[in-house]
């Protein structure tokens, strides 16, 4: 056995628990060994019976008296009683619909029993405790009592007491043969505990501080390796070359000049920087980072235009269809007065002859699509792109020499700095962070149940005066323990609140719905219905279409409020306040937490997005800021994007070695787990 030993091969692994362990995305031993607790169980301190306390939970040590079944007949349930003890008294033991039991525990088992103490019609009793047999000649010690207890990620019929079963001899056996992965000195140095320990430590710790040391060695090793991965991008990127395009400044003038309003200094100096970048002769890889409404597609078309008038051929790619469109007629419109040749190309529109600016989504990528001198590639929302995908567009560039199209990415969602280090190291920043003059402040609202049909009525009322309306669902929550959520349970959650909406609530106005599951032709029905006011209100997902600009909507009601970020709602709300009229955002909640009430205070007292990003991250955590599932980062990495300290840490760790060995050649095993890194990443 070794650790690449699939799961199928271990003892106690039968067909089922293959089914579930591979839910939790583990194949083999090494991914069992690396499924680390996500909390623990204080039961270390064991004491006397006669120390016992109500409604406190302890650990006990005692011998079993007597063990039965009973059944209670008012609820058809079968209870295990047992009577345990030790030298100073004895107490009662119960476990509901557990009739098993029995045949586990026996009398004069010694047993240790971790649970809480409650009082019952005959006095004090452990209820449904964690329980062990002691063996005196075990040499594998407590697993589920009497120490610190993992508790794992679990999912339906996989609990954490099976995977400390399975998990401890597996651990015994491998963690001093595994080898070390991170090189001597940067352990030394950085105080980490070595991963023979580490692996012990985080699995059994033998106190808090112990796992905490624990996880800190595993958070800087997931964020050092990603350090590793983006700076070797930067290295290679920065010995590749590209075509360098020279500023036409009298062109940029007439450019801005035709604009119907004026750029604010954010969009003159991102514009400047991305502008400076493609005159080098060194591929650009760099990330435009703006709130919703800010203005970035104008930057950007400034920048096409200088390369497509320069001879060369540039491509946009976005998302969905109806963003692609969306950029074409935008592009089409501000560059009416250019001579350019602008083309559309998604699944449904083919390119015609030699286009100077090609607008799609990803059938850009498409084999029959080849380019002739693609110098610039600008990609919509980039972190929905994964880095093949930015490698085949490179790849299509169509010069006869190796040479690299520079990389414009564009974001809506604001990166907070932590991320902005670490995940996007090797993209060169370029941040709009102020609106355009004029934007009149958008009113947001916490609307408790209370205050829903005043709500319902100014909604209305501003539907009467020819307004319209957005409304956003939340996706439904998982199941607990559910891996993933279906995209099924955000249609039902739209469809029902389409069904309550149209019939109940507005019965006499125009309702449209729109979900990711529908036909491509469908949404963009709905939403030119939108655009041309056929539709008065329109409910939505969360994920449906993130730039969609409809200048006529003016209100936005987000139901379930406290089910989405920070980031999230403050994008949503960015939706409406686009046109010349007052814009509200109403956040619907029935949610009474405390913590609820404090993010979404947050939204109402702030405009600033990267402000939100910052808050959100300290409240929520980055998985939940962009979905660590769709990255492929660890979870232990993404929870530790908070730490701006460890994250600069690893940074300047991973600099270190990549300066004197560039190759990581005298570090073969770190150079595995970049490759395996490399391999498992979706980072864009």
């Amino acid at each position: 056995m070794n650790l690449s030993t699939p799961i199928e091969e271990l003892a106690y692994v039968g067909p089922a628990y293959q089914k579930r362990l591979r839910k939790l995305g583990i194949k083999n031993v090494r991914d069992l060994l690396f499924h680390f607790p996500h909390r623990y169980e204080d039961f270390s301190e064991i004491i006397l019976i006669s120390e016992i306390k109500l409604n406190e939970t302890c650990c006990i040590q005692g011998k079993i008296l007597e063990v039965k079944n009973t059944k209670t007949w008012k609820k058809r349930m079968i209870l295990t009683q047992a009577i345990v003890e030790d030298k100073t008294g004895a107490i009662k033991v119960v476990w509901f619909n557990q009739p098993y039991l029995i045949n586990v525990l026996k009398e004069g088992n010694l047993v240790c029993l971790a649970g809480k103490v409650t009082r019952g019609k005959e006095g004090l009793y452990l209820s449904s405790p964690a329980y062990e047999k002691i063996h005196p000649i075990s040499d594998i010690g407590l697993t589920h009592t009497g120490r610190i207890v993992p508790i794992y990620p679990e999912t339906e019929g996989l609990s954490s007491r099976w995977l400390r079963f399975i998990i401890k001899p597996l651990l015994l056996k491998f963690r001093k043969t595994i080898p070390e992965s991170l090189p001597e000195k940067i352990i030394e140095s950085n105080k980490l505990l070595p991963l023979a320990e580490a692996l012990w430590q985080i699995h059994f710790p033998d106190s808090l501080n112990l796992a905490k040391k624990a996880k800190e060695r595993f958070s800087f090793e997931e964020l050092f390796i990603i350090s590793l991965f983006v700076l070797r991008e930067r290295q290679k990127l920065a010995k590749e070359s590209a075509i360098p395009i020279p500023l036409n400044l009298p062109l940029l003038k007439k450019f801005v000049n035709s604009l119907p309003f004026k750029l604010t200094d954010a969009q003159k100096r991102s514009a400047w920087e991305i502008l400076k970048d493609i005159e080098k002769p060194r591929p650009m890889n760099r990330l435009l980072e703006g709130d919703v409404g800010s203005g970035k597609t104008v930057v950007a078309v400034m920048a096409a235009l200088n390369v497509a008038k320069a001879g060369f051929q540039v491509a946009l790619m976005a998302p969905t269809e109806i963003l692609a469109k969306q950029h074409f007629q935008n592009i089409s419109k501000l560059l009416e007065n250019f001579n350019l040749k602008i083309g559309l190309l998604t699944s449904k529109e083919k390119p015609e002859g030699k286009v100077d600016i090609s607008v799609g989504t990803h059938a850009l990528i498409q084999e029959g699509v080849k380019f002739k001198n693609l110098a610039l590639v600008i990609l919509d929302e980039q972190h929905r792109f994964g880095v093949e995908q930015r490698a085949k567009l490179c790849q299509k560039s169509g010069f006869k020499t190796r040479l690299i199209p520079h990389l414009l990415s564009m974001t809506a969602t604001p990166i907070p700095r932590t991320l902005a280090l670490s995940i996007y190291g090797d993209l060169d920043l370029s941040l709009i962070d102020e609106l355009p003059k004029g934007r009149k402040k958008i009113i947001t609202k916490v609307i408790p149940p209370e205050a829903r049909q005043k709500a319902y009525a100014f909604i209305r009322k501003e539907v009467k005066n020819g307004k319209q309306v957005f409304v956003i669902c939340p996706r439904i929550e998982p199941e607990k323990n559910q891996q993933k959520i279906t995209s099924w349970a955000e249609v039902k959650a739209v469809k029902e609140e389409y069904n309550k909406l149209s019939k109940k609530v507005f019965p006499d106005l125009k309702i449209g719905m729109l979900h990711g599951r529908m036909k491509v032709e469908e949404k963009e029905k709905i939403m030119k219905d939108f655009k041309e006011r056929k539709i008065d209100i329109l409910v939505s997902t969360s994920v449906v279409e993130v730039g969609i600009d409809i200048p006529n909507a003016s209100l936005m009601m987000i139901e379930g409020a406290e089910r989405f970020g920070l980031s999230q709602l403050h994008q949503f709300r960015g939706r409406v306040g686009r046109g010349k009229f007052q814009s509200f955002c109403f956040l619907f909640t029935d949610s009474p937490s405390k913590k609820t009430q404090q993010r979404l205070k947050a939204l109402l007292s702030s405009e600033n997005g990267f402000e939100l990003a910052e808050k959100d991250l300290e409240i929520r955590g980055p998985g939940d800021l962009f979905g660590s599932r769709q990255w492929g980062i660890p979870d232990l990495a993404m929870a530790s994007l908070k730490d701006i300290f460890l994250v600069e840490k690893t940074k300047n760790s991973a600099k270190e070695i990549l300066a004197k060995d560039p190759e990581l050649k005298k570090y073969p095993i770190l150079r595995r787990k970049l490759e395996e890194f490399q391999q498992r990443i979706h980072l864009e």
